[in-house]
């Protein structure tokens, strides 16, 4: 079977979804550096910093599951339609809070963006899946990914101009407007099957027992359960290690921010250029092979970084941790589309990302506390050994499994 990236993007289909989430997370990479930026200005608190990132990330928890049973039971192309337009009216708001004593407006429009996301996240996902044959899955996924990670940094280059020539918000969230805006053009395009949708669930006790199915659906399976627990037990260290890196630059390797912008390339760059190579191994190697080898090298990078001394040592390692992110995502996303049938799709995808979401963000509660009693680089070495525990979880969940799908 072909599975080139060529042979993704003869899809008329997957080019419109392809440029339309392209535009999107390029104008997400505007706004969020520009959000990160503006709070930093009106408040110099990190903590306000970690706020933002918590109240983004609730969303996912508590409203997640029951966004992924409506996904379900809705047509995911006007889902999709829906949400864009709601976020493109929804972003012009952080323009009322890019002013001191305005702050809980940045939150609440954080909050209700990340809301409308928990909806179009799932549907994109599960739409993918419908448009494309499982052969073109893992290739299409990891371009889709490799595209966002080039836009999302462009987006954050646009932005840094922009603001390096007038100190105005107001210009990057009518960007990010414009981007949703142009996302649901393209998406209206889409020829997309109409798949069987069940009845609509009409009451609490409805929405409960659906999210009770999406959640059987991943322990049904030990290849979902095996996701769960890898990728689970793996951000019970990242999240942290997302919280602490900036520090950990700053006060132990005494890192100019200037150099933040490199951190970022370096990463960035080997993500893009693996991106590249995911097609070549979709057709030799399985996706549960890429997962567990990818967090043992994740696992390893992480604990190196708690050993270095200096920045050249940091870019390196991250460039080598940065080739394995995109094949693991790719892969991750993929097992995730192809182990349930497609009346499930929402629902499973919803409950996974609220389970991994809940590790995170109690990661990120205790990074200050366990930084303080045991040290940022113990930190480190702690979460890269989270790592290798997860793909020895995944290497043993994932051996002699088949490729059929739950129905």
């Amino acid at each position: 079977m072909l599975t080139s990236t060529r042979d993704v993007l003869r899809d008329r289909n997957f080019r419109l979804l392809w440029l339309g989430q392209s535009l999107s997370v390029f104008g997400d990479g505007v706004i969020n550096l520009g959000l990160l930026i503006l709070i930093e200005r009106l408040t110099g608190s990190t903590a306000a910093l970690a706020t933002m990132a918590v109240i983004m990330a609730l969303p996912y928890v508590f409203l997640g599951p029951v966004a992924g049973v409506y996904v379900d039971h809705w047509d995911r192309k006007r889902v999709m339609i829906l949400a864009d337009l709601v976020r493109g009216l929804l972003v012009l708001g952080y323009i009322l809070g890019a002013r001191p004593g305005h702050l809980w407006v940045l939150y609440l429009i954080g909050f209700l963006m990340s809301s409308v996301s928990t909806f179009f996240s799932p549907a994109r996902s599960a739409l993918m899946a419908s448009l494309l044959p499982e052969s073109l899955l893992l290739p299409a996924n990891s371009f889709s990914q490799m595209s966002e990670i080039l836009m999302r940094v462009l987006g954050m280059a646009a932005a840094g101009a922009l603001l390096s020539r007038a100190d105005l918000y107001w210009p990057l969230c009518v960007v990010d407007s414009f981007t949703f805006f142009a996302s649901m053009a393209l998406v209206s395009l889409i020829r997309a099957p109409r798949g069987h949708r069940e009845e609509v669930v009409q009451t609490v006790s409805d929405v409960w027992r659906e999210i009770q199915v999406g959640i059987r659906t991943i322990f049904r399976s030990r290849v979902l359960t095996g996701i769960l627990m890898a990728a689970g037990i793996t951000m019970l260290g990242m999240g942290a290690i997302n919280i602490l890196f900036v520090p950990f630059l700053l006060n132990d390797l005494h890192v100019s921010p200037t150099w933040f912008s490199a951190v970022q390339g370096a990463q960035s760059a080997s993500m893009i250029l693996s991106g590249a190579l995911v097609a070549t191994l979709a057709a030799r190697v399985k996706p549960t092979r890429i997962v567990t080898f990818a967090l043992m090298g994740i696992g390893l990078g992480i604990g190196a970084i708690s050993q270095v001394h200096s920045i050249w040592q940091v870019l390196g390692i991250l460039f080598f941790i940065g080739g394995l992110v995109t094949p693991f995502n790719a892969s991750i996303s993929t097992l995730s589309q192809t182990m349930v049938s497609d009346a499930l799709r929402g629902r499973m995808g919803a409950s996974l990302n609220m389970l991994v979401t809940t590790a995170n963000i109690a990661s990120m509660a205790v990074a200050g506390v366990l930084a303080d009693l045991l040290g940022v680089r113990m930190v480190f070495i702690l979460a890269g050994g989270l790592a290798i525990v997860a793909s020895l979880v995944a290497a043993w969940m994932f051996r002699d499994q088949p490729s059929a799908s739950i129905q």
